[in-house]
């Protein structure tokens, strides 16, 4: 479990490609790796990933065929930044939403307006059928970021950004038509999920 809470950022150091497999290692922040162990849990751009070596501060990870067609993590690159966040323990506060690390879909982005202080970013998501779990003031995970949507306009949706989320994620170093991981709110999804089935079954 993860609360879309980034804790640090990670730098991709070493990239192996295989046939339908990645191996990839991350520089990891020195915040990030008490007690770190093998076969522990990390949202890497909100994607929970085991981590299967650790060689002082770089940490690797192996990523299968359904990783790489659902999320921007197979089209990473040396130097790359990751957002990171370690699973969370009972009794951690949740200051963002509960989030599984389980990426559903992916997006892009369409557009991004700034003004003082604040940044506005519009995505495009790839499956329009899951359009209907992203709702004005709900929930969503953007790169493994919790944040709230503020807007929605056909298949489109845009989210704002604060100036603690500029320093903290890499969610504003991203550019026009660039990939994001994107996991919608579980609570949403279960409720529009029985509404509909409620509906269904009386007509």
């Amino acid at each position: 479990m993860f609360t879309g809470i980034i804790k640090g950022k990670g730098i991709l150091v070493s990239v192996k490609d295989r046939m339908n497999f990645r191996t990839y290692t991350v520089k990891f922040p020195s915040e990030l790796l008490n007690n770190l162990e093998t076969g522990g849990s990390v949202a890497n751009n909100g994607c929970c990933l085991s981590v299967t070596n650790i060689d002082k501060d770089n940490i690797s990870f192996d990523l299968i065929k359904e990783t790489l067609e659902l999320t921007n993590l197979g089209t990473l690159k040396l130097g790359d930044t990751i957002n990171l966040e370690r699973s969370a323990k009972y009794g951690d506060e949740i200051s963002g939403h509960i989030m599984s690390g389980h990426i559903i879909t992916t997006a892009n982005i369409i557009n991004i307006a700034k003004s003082e202080n604040n940044i506005q970013i519009w995505y495009c998501v790839h499956h329009k059928q899951l359009m209907k779990y992203i709702l004005h003031k709900g929930f969503i995970g953007i790169d493994g970021v919790s944040l709230t949507i503020g807007d929605i306009v056909n298949n489109n949706f845009c989210v704002y950004i604060i100036p603690e989320t500029i320093i903290r994620t890499t969610i504003t170093e991203k550019h026009i038509n660039e990939k994001v991981n994107i996991e919608i709110d579980i609570y949403t999804q279960g409720i529009v999920d029985t509404v509909e089935r409620i509906i269904k079954d009386k007509i």
